[in-house]
């Protein structure tokens, strides 16, 4: 392949380098620093050179030289030759030197020093490095010394095509939308080519598709990709696959290439009406469906997508257009079927339906092609179902007399089946609304009557519910709430408000008010209570007191006479009649207190009842209180000092009830064990020294100190139990030494005939130190705990 390519090469570029030697030194001549630039890569520029030019252009330098060019991607047997340096200082006699430095000197680029030959040593890219700067200068070859300053040249990399046009952000994506007019844009692409665009056609491209016709066209020097058919159609086809070439050289036999691929997706318009699947739908729904459930679903099919294809839904005809209703489902889009009012088998069995259903979205470009709606029937069938009992009313209010009699009828309610069956109905009251039984209902006609007596000042109003069943199947079952008002009859006598106490000034002056009363009826006529007020046939000729009747349906009691006093009679009692104005009338008779009272001028009460009976000496009732608070507080304090003194003289000896003394127990006493105390009598526990005012200190140990006590003698038997508990009290009394200091328990004489002997160490004539208690391990396992603890005890003292 590289062979290949050189040859290529070789054939093309070998005219055009033959053309650019001959032609290009007399156009690229011009003149520099005085002196004339010549192609110093070519000796026959130097040569060319005519007299007249070296007559008139006198150089100060000797030597001159072109910009130079070398072609890329040129490899040969040999290095290229890329140009000759010369000066016309040089006679020829070997004597100067040519260096060269700069860009690639000595590696890329080497020089003749003898001839000034420039050759290029390495195949050089313009891709990479486009030119190289390089310094030429004229030596002295024996002393080194320059004969001339150095001077820049330029070799430039001259292109050639060897590069492809490349797609750098393909392959591409597009959308149009459908049905579009011919020559709407799509897209466009870029291609780029690394050869030089200044020089030649290498990087001039032409764009062609090579995939995609007659769909799409592009522009061959824009690369704008353009619709090239009227009216693609998405639902036929919504994807095509586009293949844009890129060529270099114009398009031209030679150039190289490049493609990509473009996938152009048509996008969706509103160029489709809804239409339904079938023009007829049959559904059947039961009688008893609950408002707002879905009976059915329909469907109309659009072959747009996304918010072209939402249609909505609505009922435009039928006979059930106020029965039924309509809604879309937002998922699937779906025409949902609903029910708006009950539905009854008896008086309707079908209905018929027409429904509409229209896109949301209308494009008026393509409004032209026909609505954008479509309809279909409904059939409803509505189906037979057990229905529950219908009363005739949904509600009820009944009212009764609260004098009505036991079993009168307050009313009736009535139900019946709407089945087609119509099965029979039997009422009943739900007691959890009657829990006191105050009604019972008759199962067959629903005729309501009392049960219990009423009181309308107890409660005015019951609520009951009503409860139908048929007979045939009880799960069919309807409630109906049922109001009983209780009117009210006059059987309450009216009564005094409240519990009335006047009181009389004795300077009060005839005709006076004392007291105004009213009066209160549990009953509520119907045109309000009015009262009537009188005295007793027996009273009304009272001497002291009158009454008078007020507007508001109150009483004034007004006094007869002044003069009244508490001396001579403290207090009146005046009985008053009450009646009412019902029928038939209720009457009751109240008695009104009246205290005879001392008041001031002004009428103003200070004291009542027999005060000057208790103050004959004129004390007022402040000086009474005070006098009584400092007895009280006398008493006070006399308790207080007693109790302080009982508690002085107690003595230091604290008798508890719970003496531990009590718990004496014989041993051989066969009563009632350890808790049996009845065996003995607990009295002579008590010491008999405290009878005589002794009573040593148990609470402190005693200063002087004793010897120990020698072991007391063994009790003959037969001795009286209470002569020895009294000697033992008695010894332990007196002395000080036996422990414990505040509570003394003997334990010396342990009864008659006990096989064990005494367990007490108060009576052993030996010490603790000198006691065995291995005998106690023969006594069970019990007793051997017990000496090992001893024993423990002991060995603890001597260590």
């Amino acid at each position: 392949m590289p062979e290949r390519l050189t040859e290529m090469l070789m054939d093309t570029w070998t005219p055009l380098i033959i053309l650019w030697i001959t032609v290009l030194p007399s156009i690229y001549m011009a003149p520099m620093n005085q002196s004339q630039v010549l192609p110093s890569g070519f000796s026959t520029g130097l040569k060319r050179l005519n007299e007249e030019q070296r007559v008139l252009h006198r150089s100060k330098r000797g030597w001159v030289w072109n910009q130079m060019f070398v072609l890329e991607e040129f490899s040969g047997p040999e290095p290229i030759l890329v140009g000759r340096l010369h000066t016309d200082l040089d006679p020829g006699s070997s004597k100067i030197k040519y260096i060269l430095s700069g860009d690639g000197a000595g590696t890329i680029f080497v020089i003749n020093d003898k001839t000034g030959d420039i050759h290029a040593m390495k195949r050089l890219d313009r891709e990479e490095k486009a030119e190289y700067t390089l310094t030429a200068q004229a030596v002295d070859r024996d002393t080194n010394q320059p004969l001339e300053p150095p001077s820049e040249f330029i070799i430039k990399v001259q292109d050639i095509n060897d590069n492809a046009p490349e797609f750098v952000e393909g392959p591409y994506h597009a959308t149009v939308p459908e049905m579009s007019v011919v020559g709407t844009f799509v897209t466009k692409v870029t291609a780029t080519d690394a050869d030089d665009p200044v020089y030649g056609n290498s990087a001039k491209l032409v764009y062609s598709i090579l995939e995609g016709q007659p769909y799409f066209s592009i522009e061959p020097h824009t690369a704008i990709i353009k619709t090239a058919l009227p009216n693609m159609d998405r639902e036929a086809k919504e994807e095509y696959f586009v293949v844009i070439q890129a060529k270099d050289m114009g398009g031209h036999m030679g150039g190289l290439s490049g493609t990509t691929t473009v996938t152009i997706t048509l996008s969706d318009v509103n160029d489709n009406p809804p239409k339904f699947a079938q023009s007829l739908y049959h559904f059947s729904v039961m009688e008893d469906v609950a408002l707002g459930e879905p009976i059915g679903r329909v469907k109309a099919n659009d072959l747009d997508i996304g918010e072209n294809a939402k249609s909505s839904y609505d009922i435009i005809e039928g006979d059930g257009m106020d029965v039924f209703e309509i809604t879309t489902d937002a998922q699937t889009q779906d025409g949902i079927i609903r029910v708006r009012k009950p539905l009854d088998f008896e008086t309707k069995k079908s209905y018929t339906l027409k429904v509409e259903a229209a896109n949301i979205h209308i494009d008026p470009r393509f409004l032209s092609g026909g609505p954008f709606k479509d309809t279909a029937t409904v059939k409803i069938v509505v189906e037979d179902a057990d229905e529950p009992p219908v009363f005739s009313s949904p509600t009820y209010l009944l009212e009764v007399h609260e004098n009505a009699a036991l079993n009168s009828v307050l009313g009736q309610v009535t139900a019946h089946d709407p089945d087609v069956s119509s099965s029979p109905i039997r009422f009943s009251i739900d007691r959890h609304t009657d829990l006191e039984r105050q009604f019972n209902i008759n199962a067959e006609d629903g005729k309501i009557t009392l049960a219990t007596p009423l009181d309308r000042e107890t409660s005015t109003w019951h609520n009951i519910t009503i409860v139908a069943t048929e007979t045939r199947n009880h799960s069919q079952v309807s409630r109906v709430p049922v109001a009983i008002k209780v009117l009210d009859v006059n059987d309450n006598a009216p009564e005094f408000a409240s519990e009335h106490e006047a009181f009389l000034c004795e300077n009060g002056k005839p005709g006076q008010v004392i007291q105004i009363v009213s009066a209160v009826d549990k009953d509520d006529p119907k045109n309000g209570h009015y009262f009537l007020y009188s005295l007793l046939p027996e009273m009304v000729n009272n001497p002291n007191f009158t009454i008078k009747k007020n507007e508001d349906n109150t009483l004034s009691i007004l006094a007869k006479h002044s003069g009244f006093s508490r001396q001579k009679q403290e207090v009146y009692l005046l009985p008053i009649v009450i009646s009412d104005s019902g029928t038939p009338p209720m009457s009751s008779t109240g008695t009104l207190t009246i205290r005879v009272c001392g008041c001031s001028s002004d009428g103003t009460v200070q004291s009542c009842n027999a005060e000057a009976y208790v103050l004959p000496i004129g004390l007022s009732m402040g000086a009474l209180i005070a006098i009584l608070a400092c007895i009280i507080l006398l008493l006070v304090i006399v308790v207080l000092f007693v109790t302080l003194r009982r508690h002085k003289n107690e003595p230091l000896i604290i008798k508890d009830d719970e003496d531990v003394r009590e718990n004496i127990i014989r041993y051989d006493d066969e009563g009632g064990g350890e808790e049996d105390t009845e065996a003995f009598d607990i009295a002579t526990l008590q010491n008999p020294d405290g009878i005589n005012g002794f009573l040593p200190r148990k609470d402190i140990k005693p200063d002087l100190q004793f010897m120990p006590r020698q072991g007391l003698a063994p009790v003959p038997n037969g001795v009286d139990v209470d002569e020895f508990i009294n000697v033992r009290l008695h010894e332990a009394d007196n002395d000080p030494t036996a422990p414990p200091y505040d509570s003394i328990q003997i334990y010396g004489y342990e009864g008659k005939g006990s096989a064990a002997g005494s367990l007490s160490s108060l009576e052993s004539s030996t010490s603790d130190s000198d006691q065995n208690f291995d005998y106690l391990s023969e006594w069970g396992p019990r007793f051997k705990r017990l000496g090992e603890l001893y024993s423990v005890g002991e060995s603890d003292k001597e260590t």
